[in-house]
């Protein structure tokens, strides 16, 4: 039944508004907080601690001294090139690379950074970019898992996060950072409403250095 307020409209006008209707629903649901996250399961390797490092695949003390004096990669491409460097091997970088990486943002990453992920199907560099923007974990799972099984996209979902708006996140969402200090929950929410990278700089820097803080600073947006 067509409600009376469209019944006198022509069938071209009510097409425009079911159009608006939709377009504005759709606005609506990407404004909504999202559960955007870190994925769980893997090291970051801009924060593992130097001699648990040491112990990783293709690793001695020497390296993982001159990866920790690096730190931190703006991507894993960065870091890939710095351990190449190094001289590891590429079966020591991807042994390396499932126990530790520098995580991918879903919605800005290459297709260099996606194809570092060890054992990742090529086509998903294609897909993860053509899902853009990425809202929530539960997208990703249904999307993904389109190609490949469950199995796969949790293993996939580890290398991966959405970023996390400073204004809007969730302590639990908040908490998805890997090696996050127990305090900072507090002051990403204290310093609220966030408005630059420079005022996260000054504010976060008050409370641990500037790698961690660069370190920090990957994993969130402002919106």
């Amino acid at each position: 039944m067509i409600p009376h307020a469209l019944s006198n409209l022509t069938r071209g006008s009510r097409r425009l508004v079911v159009l608006a209707s939709t377009a504005a629903l759709a606005v609506m649901l990407l404004a909504a907080p999202s559960d955007a996250q870190v994925g769980a399961g893997l090291a970051d390797l801009n924060a593992v601690p130097e001699a648990t490092l040491a112990t990783m695949p293709g690793m001695t003390p020497a390296i993982a001294k001159a990866v920790v004096g690096a730190r931190p990669f703006g991507t894993i491409v960065e870091a890939n090139a710095f351990l190449q460097g190094q001289k590891l091997t590429g079966e020591q970088l991807a042994s390396l690379y499932e126990k530790a990486f520098v995580h991918v943002n879903l919605n800005t990453a290459t297709a260099a950074e996606v194809l570092l992920i060890p054992r990742i199907a090529r086509r998903m560099a294609r897909e993860f970019e053509e899902y853009r923007p990425w809202v929530s974990m539960a997208q990703f799972d249904k999307e993904i898992g389109k190609y490949v099984d469950a199995t796969e996209v949790n293993r996939l979902k580890q290398y991966v996060f959405i970023p996390l708006d400073l204004n809007t996140a969730t302590d639990d969402a908040f908490r998805t950072i890997p090696n996050l200090a127990g305090n900072m929950v507090r002051e990403f929410k204290e310093y609220r409403p966030w408005k630059t990278k420079a005022q996260f700089d000054k504010e976060i820097g008050k409370y641990v250095g500037p790698q961690e803080t660069a370190r920090l600073w990957r994993f969130m947006v402002i919106k």
